[in-house]
């Protein structure tokens, strides 16, 4: 398991203060949950990035506190698109033994051979929700879409024995369809020919009719 330091802060800072915490290569974070006080924090956010990158958006952390480690996920960051920066980091406390909620990406994998006979790949659904004890949660839940021809699609049922968690979502929705090309519609070229003639005879008439 992942660890993290981290370092106390007061519990209402100042805007300066914070700022000025960030400009240091910091994020302030609070902590609250399972047997935990609202605990406001600050963590290194090069580490921050290392450790999410190893255990994945819902994988369980051990944060190092005054108060010794405690186990923690990510509840919500805030990242700021135009510095390029995460702004503020929740981390919620958690009992190893209790099941969450949590959101979990799909990752398709394969190629459908509906696809190279013109099939239009669709993906209704990128996450769906799943429950389980903190150390069952996937980091993404793989479907392989390599048997899938035009018309062919893949369903949350389908997908339910992939691991020891429980998806939410409804059997029928869908995670993947491979739909049949769009036809372009023919062009009828004699109609196409009548309708220059006539916008043809139009203009010479308007032209008579002026002289």
């Amino acid at each position: 398991m992942a660890k993290l330091a981290s370092n106390s802060r007061a519990e209402k800072s100042k805007q300066s203060e914070l700022k000025e915490l960030r400009n240091t290569g910091k994020v302030p974070a609070v902590v609250y949950g399972f047997e935990t006080e609202n605990t406001s924090l600050s963590v290194d956010e090069n580490e921050f990035i290392k450790v999410i990158r190893e255990v994945g958006r819902n994988g369980v952390i051990d944060l190092e506190i005054a108060d010794g480690v405690t186990q923690v996920m990510v509840n919500e960051y805030q990242f700021d698109a135009l510095k390029n920066q995460i702004t503020h980091i929740d981390f919620i406390a958690i009992n190893m033994q209790t099941e969450v909620t949590v959101e979990v990406q799909i990752e398709l994998t394969g190629e459908a051979p509906g696809q190279k006979e013109g099939g239009v790949l669709e993906q209704p659904l990128f996450e769906v929700s799943v429950t389980a004890k903190p150390a069952d949660i996937p980091e993404t839940i793989e479907v392989d879409i390599s048997d899938l021809n035009v018309g062919d699609s893949i369903h949350v049922e389908d997908i339910r024995s992939k691991g020891n968690f429980v998806i939410e979502n409804e059997d029928a929705d869908a995670l993947v369809i491979i739909s049949a090309p769009t036809e372009e519609p023919e062009v009828d070229e004699d109609a196409e020919e009548q309708s220059v003639e006539v916008e043809a005879t139009a203009q010479k008439n308007d032209k008579a009719d002026e002289e």
